[in-house]
């Protein structure tokens, strides 16, 4: 019943939070970075974001989430908050990234840092490294989530996966709340968005999936290379891009459309077309990570996925 609940809640709030940035004229405009051509309202992640820490908060006060997850997750109401003035005014780089640096400490501090890494020949457990990585690794996933947020359905399609993978392969019910959480705003975003999620959604989706890392890893040390794997369509784009783009000498804050999802939509793909594709090497590792024990070799097939993945897209759109 609460995922019912929910679900209507996200999609309700969604419709009303369209209608009052169309009318405010609270909408995102066309530029260098844009895959879209007309300007389109944002702020439809208040609805996630609202619609998630109600469900949370209803699973901690009946038992239904550990309560080290509870709190580091609920850290996250302070990226969307400060995400939410972004979208807004177009807040200062140093002001988002401080408080990313915040958010990350505070996440990883609640819960209790990240305990290890297992490399399989080799262990590394020193908290200097280990925390260290952790940070960064939090502080680039709430960046990546929101470079990869550019054309319709894309980033709450990849939620959703994650979150129903989540559930399938570790049972948590906070993965349930966050799917419903999402899928109401998905209505509205699909084919022809009608609102984009904004700041607000895409850097909250992005710390939720580095806290679930970094989380499960603490249970099982292997869940680390799982969850790289799952969110492997996003951050192999993200890491690839930005490698390309600071050896070509570009400026790295500087607007672009070099994203591989960017330069299939350049090709001439619909919108529709590349978040489908998505979707189905999404589920292809998602297989692989289900039905093969072995990480390593795991790990190696993911890699030949995603590598192959860059070929094609560059036989579509070579990257300049």
């Amino acid at each position: 019943m609460i995922y019912i609940i929910l679900l209507i809640l996200s999609f309700t709030l969604t419709f009303f939070i369209k209608n009052y940035a169309i009318k405010k004229s609270l909408v995102a405009q066309v530029n260098e970075r844009s895959s879209h051509t007309i300007p389109t309202p944002h702020g439809g992640g208040i609805a996630i974001a609202f619609t998630w820490f109600i469900g949370i908060i209803y699973l901690y006060f009946n038992n239904e989430i550990e309560s080290t997850l509870f709190y580091s997750l609920l850290v996250g109401v302070i990226i969307s908050i400060i995400s939410l003035f972004d979208d807004i005014y177009e807040l200062s780089p140093k002001i988002r990234l401080l408080t990313q640096g915040i958010v990350a400490f505070c996440g990883l501090w609640l819960l209790g840092g990240l305990e290890g890494m297992n490399f399989g020949i080799f262990e590394i457990t020193n908290p200097i490294i280990t925390n260290t990585f952790a940070f960064f690794l939090i502080v680039w996933y709430i960046n990546l989530y929101n470079f990869l947020d550019g054309i319709n359905g894309y980033a709450g399609s990849e939620a959703i996966f994650l979150s129903v993978a989540g559930l399938i392969l570790f049972g948590g019910v906070h993965f349930g709340i966050l799917a419903v959480s999402v899928l109401g705003f998905l209505y509205w975003n699909w084919n022809r968005a009608k609102i984009f999620m904004g700041d607000v959604g895409s850097t909250l989706l992005g710390y939720n999936v580095a806290i679930f890392t970094i989380y499960y890893t603490n249970q099982e040390s292997s869940n680390l290379w799982i969850w790289i794997i799952l969110f492997g369509v996003f951050w192999f784009d993200a890491t690839v891009t930005l490698i390309r783009r600071k050896l070509n000498g570009e400026n790295l804050s500087q607007a672009h459309r070099k994203h591989l999802y960017q330069r299939l939509v350049l090709s001439g793909w619909s919108h529709h077309k590349v978040t489908n594709l998505s979707i189905l090497v999404n589920l292809t590792l998602f297989i692989v990570v289900y039905f093969v024990t072995n990480i390593f070799a795991t790990l190696i097939i993911t890699m030949v996925i995603l590598i192959a993945c860059t070929k094609f897209v560059e036989t579509k759109k070579q990257f300049k």
